[in-house]
């Protein structure tokens, strides 16, 4: 009772490296991770600089809805309709100060959020005469809308 033993040559074959077509399935998955790579990056670069370009819009987007409701605020207060400019106020004010308590994910850059700090310390008062049905609440809105403007722009308050 011998064991027989497969011959060598059998063995030698075997190995995954030395198989003909093992290698070519291999180069060809090779060449198409390669294919693949080169269409990928272009459309990565590119739709990164897309996502820049829609951080940017949202951002601007924001700034103008803010100078935008300060604006009709103002506006409806010269032509005495009190309560859309109090609550146009009230949503410029809390919608303000959301963004600046978001830090450094803010829209405005840490200049702009000194200057507009002391904004705040007219809130109430500007409310309250809008509720008051106060005339004097238009020129305030006008003022206050000038200083949101130059914060803006950069530019140091009058």
């Amino acid at each position: 009772m011998s064991s027989e033993r497969p011959s060598d040559d059998t063995n030698r074959g075997s190995s995954i490296w030395q198989n003909e077509r093992v290698r070519r399935v291999i180069l060809y998955a090779a060449i198409l991770l390669v294919v693949f790579l080169l269409g990928l990056v272009p459309m990565w670069m590119t739709a990164r600089e897309r996502g820049r370009e829609l951080t940017s819009t949202q951002t601007a987007l924001r700034i103008s809805t803010l100078q935008n409701t300060l604006a009709g605020a103002a506006i409806d207060a010269r032509q005495g309709r009190y309560e859309p400019a109090r609550q146009a106020t009230s949503d410029f004010f809390t919608n303000l100060q959301t963004e600046i308590d978001r830090g450094s994910d803010s829209i405005f850059a840490e200049a702009q959020q000194n200057a507009l700090r002391p904004v705040f310390d007219t809130r109430d008062d500007t409310i309250t005469l809008l509720a008051r049905g106060d005339a004097a609440s238009a020129d305030r809105l006008t003022e206050l809308y000038n200083t949101f403007r130059q914060a803006m722009a950069g530019t140091p308050p009058q």
